[in-house]
């Protein structure tokens, strides 16, 4: 077997740097970019392939961060109860095309820029944390970058198990 490693997913860090807001949310914008890099050109059933003991897959990580903008700026920043109860499941069941999750995923982040394009990061939002206050959409943004930023790092090591390219 080659030993070679392909680095031909290599994307280059948000160069903005005009202000709080932009900067916050060019850097959400790439970890989201580098998820979608991660499942490009793959087939389905490495989309779906478990190469690790707990059931996450490349395809499950992108149904849950799914469920993460519909539920963080879905529910907890405008307040909408259809995004409440999200599961946040990393298995996505047999019947369901990759391409559905790629464009529901897709769909959410425009929705999510879109509802983000509506609030100032100082606006508090009207859904409380779990401690029964509510959050800032700073912190909203924040946590959701942390969050697509870390299950891009596991999308990377998927991704280089499959196919052995590597980069961010």
């Amino acid at each position: 077997m080659d030993e070679t490693q392909l680095e031909t997913q290599r994307q280059p860090v948000p160069r903005v740097d005009d202000g709080e807001r932009g900067t916050a949310l060019a850097f959400l914008s790439f970890a989201r970019e580098c998820v979608l890099k991660k499942v490009d050109g793959l087939r389905e059933d490495d989309l779906r392939r478990r190469l690790v003991v707990s059931d996450t897959t490349l395809l499950g990580l992108v149904q849950h961060l799914t469920d993460g903008e519909r539920y963080w700026f879905g529910h907890v920043l405008t307040g909408a109860p259809e995004h409440a109860d999200v599961d946040f499941s990393m298995v996505v069941p047999e019947d369901v095309e990759p391409d559905a999750v790629l464009a529901a995923y897709r769909a959410a982040i425009a929705t999510s820029d879109a509802q983000l394009a509506r609030v100032a990061l100082d606006d508090h939002t009207p859904v409380p944390h779990d401690d029964g206050r509510p959050r800032t959409v700073r912190w909203v943004v924040a946590h959701m970058t942390s969050e697509v930023a870390r299950h891009a790092g596991h999308a990377d090591i998927l991704r280089e198990q499959v196919d052995r390219v590597t980069g961010r």
